[in-house]
Parts: C-alpha cells; sequence; structure tokens
C-alpha cells in the first residue's frame, strides 16, 4: 500500500473543530505553566477493525508532535476496551487534537469495520465500495480509503482510490444512458472516448429486460466488454440469484463466457451471504450505504499516567493497559 496523504483541515490544525472545552483548558495549562508528560490511552467501546491510525499520525507531525504514539496498524482487528493507541508526549504537544483523534479513529473504523464484514460474507469475490454518494463530500475520500483497510478492492473515488495509489471502480450511471437514449449508444461511446485502461462495464437495468440488454451489449462490443452491472431497482424486484443464473446461462449460450456479472443495489453483508449461499455466478459486488453509513466506533481517550504517576478517572483503571500488539509509530 501507498503511505497516503491526507488534507487534514486549518480548523482541525487551529482547533476550531475540537470540543470547546479543551480549547479552554489549553489556555488554561498555558496561564498557569502547566505541561507535564503524560500517557494517554485511547480504546474502543466494541470490537472492529483499525482504521485512522495513518491520519492521526499526519495530523500529529503537523502539528509538530514531539512524543511517542504507539498503536496497533491500519487494518488489525481490535477488541472493546482494549487500548488500541497509546501517546506519550507533553499534553499541551496533543491536548487540543484529542476530538479530532477520537473522530478520526471512530469514523474510520466504523467504515473499516462495515466493509470487513462485507469482504468476508463475499468469500474471495471482490468488494467495490460505492458509498461516496451516501456521505458528506469533505469525508467521501476519507470512508473509500477506510473500506480499503477493510478489504475493498478499491472504491468509486479518485481521491480515497488514490490514497492506496489504485484506480477507482466505476463506469457510467444511468444518467448518461438515458441522455443518450440507449445503452448500447452510451456503451459504444463510453469504448470509443474513455481511456483503454479503463475497463468496460456497462449498466444494463435501465431500459429493457436485463438478459436482453446485457446480450445486445457484449454483440456490440465484443472482447471489448469486461462485464455488465445488474443494479436492478427495488420497484422492479431488486438483484436476485435467480435473474443473475439466466444471465449467467444466455450470455454463455449467446458465445459470450468472457463477459463478467457485477452486482451492486442495496447490498450488506446478508444479502451477500444468500447469493453465496445459493452459488450465484457473480464476479463482483458493489457495496454503497452499509459501508458509508456504518455507525462509527466509539474511542475513549483517558489519561493513565502524569510525569509517571499512574492516575485515573473513577472507574477506570490507573496505569498503562499493557497491549503486546502495540507498534511504536511515532
Amino acid at each position: 500500500m501507498t503511505e497516503p496523504r491526507f488534507e487534514i483541515p486549518p480548523a482541525v490544525l487551529d482547533g476550531d473543530s475540537a470540543d470547546v472545552y479543551f480549547r479552554r483548558t489549553d489556555k488554561i495549562l498555558k496561564a498557569r505553566g502547566l505541561n507535564p508528560v503524560v500517557t494517554m490511552e485511547i480504546f474502543p467501546r466494541d470490537d472492529g477493525i483499525l482504521c485512522g491510525v495513518k491520519e492521526v499520525c499526519q495530523l500529529l507531525n503537523q502539528a509538530s508532535f514531539e512524543g511517542e504514539l504507539w498503536a496497533l496498524e491500519e487494518g488489525d482487528p481490535f477488541a472493546a476496551k482494549q487500548t488500541a493507541m497509546r501517546i506519550i508526549a507533553p499534553y499541551q504537544s496533543f491536548g487540543l487534537y484529542e476530538t479530532a483523534i477520537l473522530g478520526i479513529l471512530a469514523s474510520s473504523s466504523g467504515w473499516a469495520t462495515a466493509a470487513r464484514r462485507c469482504v468476508e460474507a463475499a468469500a474471495g469475490i471482490p468488494v467495490i465500495s460505492f458509498g461516496a454518494r451516501h456521505i458528506h463530500p469533505k469525508v467521501a475520500d476519507v470512508m473509500d480509503y477506510a473500506a480499503i483497510v477493510g478489504g475493498c478492492a478499491t472504491g468509486s473515488t479518485t481521491g480515497g482510490s488514490a490514497l492506496h495509489g489504485l484506480a477507482p471502480s466505476g463506469t457510467m450511471p444511468h444518467a448518461l444512458i438515458l441522455i443518450m437514449g440507449d445503452t448500447v449508444e452510451a456503451a459504444r461511446a463510453f469504448d470509443e472516448i474513455i481511456e483503454r485502461d479503463v475497463t468496460r462495464i456497462v449498466l444494463i437495468d435501465t431500459f429493457r429486460d436485463e438478459v436482453e440488454e446485457s446480450i445486445r451489449v457484449a454483440e456490440a462490443l465484443g472482447e471489448h466488454l469486461w462485464g455488465v452491472r445488474v443494479d436492478t431497482p427495488g420497484e422492479r424486484g431488486g438483484v436476485t440469484p435467480d435473474l443473475i443464473v439466466e444471465l449467467r446461462q444466455k450470455l454463455d449460450l449467446a458465445g459470450h463466457k468472457h463477459v463478467r456479472i457485477f452486482v451492486s443495489s442495496g447490498l450488506d453483508p446478508d444479502k451477500i451471504r444468500r447469493f453465496r449461499e445459493r452459488r450465484t455466478p457473480i464476479d463482483g459486488f458493489g457495496v454503497g450505504s452499509y459501508i458509508s453509513g456504518a455507525r462509527p466506533i466509539d474511542f475513549t481517550g483517558d489519561l493513565r499516567e502524569i510525569e509517571g504517576r499512574p492516575i485515573a478517572k473513577r472507574g477506570r483503571l490507573p496505569g498503562r493497559q499493557e497491549n503486546p500488539a502495540l507498534k511504536r509509530l511515532m
């Protein structure tokens, strides 16, 4: 995986996006000349897949952090209440960023965990993150990045896929086909105009029966056609195993065995698993809102030591809670 470069907004570096009490704490400590070396440990409330570590490291680097950061690595599984990250540094060098650190880990780990569930359900069939349209554009690239950390083959956004050094996936929307008035005409235009390194996958549920449309497109593009995408809406019964089985058999009978079948539209791990249980001949899944709409995994940051002295709030254990899987990253 290429080393990602995240965009850290000025509002994060300036503390404008922080909970205001951290800004007030920073002001008070500076006024009193207090800047002890502390140990903060960050842990989750639920099990999951860790993501956001690289973004946290970049944030601290840009904030001129001077200290140690220990953590599980990007993509590692974690257990509830297990120490996932440890920061040892003068408090004022990172305290203002606690909100951002916890938020980065919470959202990114939630997306990565949801993606991992889909990938496990797919059992080796590639899963693509298609959730950018369901989330604010300011974080769409980070969501795709996290989905890839969770195991997706790539994402639909250029920015998110590029954070892993990958090309995005996605060829044409229904809008192109509707404007051109015919699926075959849209497919031919795509084939003529779009760069050759982009796979030719054609959406085939816009105007006609999915099987009929697939065969028309396959005959028009021949060997140039990599695959077809079935995105039948719920109003028409959705994508079903029987539909895909029929499509596969009729493509084969028509001499188009090379054409792959990619499925999208409201997928989640249960639906993917049902396709697998029926041995449905699918070559790829596109998953949208199940990943992008995943609930963030709550992370908490607790001070465990001040100047080497074990300490904790009531109900928490003082001193470092060891996790031998932590690695020093900064």
